[in-house]
């Protein structure tokens, strides 16, 4: 395991009573590095949305816990929030939690010559994604894309 994936793994598992304390759920954690500078994110959720409060009162706890463990050598900045409205579905939970939505799937290389997608989201394996592509007033068709060629799947803004 990576020291990212190390560091990703532990924070979440700080983050689980944290969570539960607060009545959130752990969407996602993530531990990059953007310019010269790295971030430790934690995004969570609720039925109801969060609020600005609840990120503020699990980053406070998290901060505390974080300094409590001290197993991240390197400086970086601690951010917690919503996943937002248009959210990466990087899980399978994610993937779970959405079946039956409107998703937007980018691939790494051109599928019949297109590398963006949008459709409902109908299922999903180990190893595939399948989406129900709408194509104005013609009947829907399915879409498998391998979990390979997938860059980015994520929930479709319709504002």
């Amino acid at each position: 395991m990576s020291n990212k994936e190390t560091y990703e793994s532990r924070t979440e598992q700080l983050l689980i009573p944290i969570a539960g304390r607060f009545g959130v759920e752990i969407y996602d954690v993530e531990y990059v590095k953007e310019g010269k500078d790295w971030y430790l994110r934690a995004y969570i959720d609720k039925p109801e949305g969060v609020s600005i409060n609840d990120c503020e009162n699990v980053s406070r706890a998290l901060s505390d816990a974080l300094d409590a463990e001290d197993y991240i050598p390197d400086a970086y900045i601690l951010e917690v929030s919503s996943p937002g409205l248009g959210r990466t579905l990087k899980k399978d939970k994610h993937l779970e939690k959405s079946l039956g939505e409107e998703v937007e799937i980018k691939t790494y290389k051109p599928v019949d010559g297109c590398k963006e997608f949008k459709g409902i989201l109908k299922a999903y394996d180990a190893g595939t994604v399948t989406i129900e592509e709408q194509d104005g007033e013609k009947t829907a068709a399915e879409r498998v894309f391998q979990r390979k060629e997938i860059a980015l799947v994520r929930l479709a803004l319709n504002l």
